[in-house]
């Protein structure tokens, strides 16, 4: 596009008649954010119209959808009473490049842009309308399952020990028992000599 010049953009233009969510409120508040909107000039508006309004729709195309989205949802923070449909859509912009050299023709770039349609309404909606969201109040948090991990639990279990002249030590297993058989093989003869100079004392 280096031998062009971009000129005029045609966007198509937003119309409550054309609002994808069925059953809206013959009155509502709507708000449409651009990339350019405050978000602190539109929620002051929103937030003392809403009072006395019983529905209010967010709109925003573009760069400006994640805009729309925070600012619904910090609506949603005072207002937690409310339902909440969920819609999106496309918008055509047309752009218009214009030729810097003469063998050239004009170019037409059509664009479909996603754009999100967002109700809040302090009246009960359609619940089965693809995109409802009830509100707050209504949401039941389900119990959480307790997860139980199944492991090897032998690491975690003593020793078992048993007495070789009065001191405790832990038992032999494996190749270990040879060991153990040398050190009981040469305490007996001592245990029979203590029993017989015990003897000859007490005569």
């Amino acid at each position: 596009m280096e031998n062009y010049r971009k000129g005029k953009n045609v966007e198509e233009q937003l119309e409550r008649e054309k609002i994808p969510i069925p059953g809206l409120p013959s009155e509502f508040i709507w708000m449409q954010v651009s990339g350019g909107s405050k978000m602190r000039n539109l929620l002051g508006y929103a937030m003392n119209a809403f009072q006395d309004q019983k529905a209010i729709v967010w709109s925003g195309s573009g760069p400006a959808v994640s805009k729309t989205i925070s600012c619904a949802e910090i609506v949603k923070r005072r207002y937690k009473h409310v339902h909440q449909i969920n819609k999106i859509c496309y918008r055509r912009v047309e752009e218009y490049w214009e030729p810097l050299l003469e063998d050239l023709d004009p170019l037409v770039v059509v664009r479909d842009v996603p754009t999100i349609h967002i109700l809040l309404s302090k009246e009960p909606l359609d619940s089965e309308e693809p995109g409802y969201q009830p509100s707050s109040t209504q949401r039941i948090a389900l119990p959480s399952k307790k997860v139980e991990h199944k492991g090897n639990n032998q690491s975690h279990r003593k020793p078992r020990t048993h007495c070789v002249l009065g001191q405790f030590a832990p038992k032999a297993s494996g190749s270990s028992k040879k060991s153990q058989k040398s050190v009981n093989d040469a305490v007996s003869p001592k245990l029979s000599e203590n029993q017989t100079l015990d003897r000859e004392a007490n005569k």
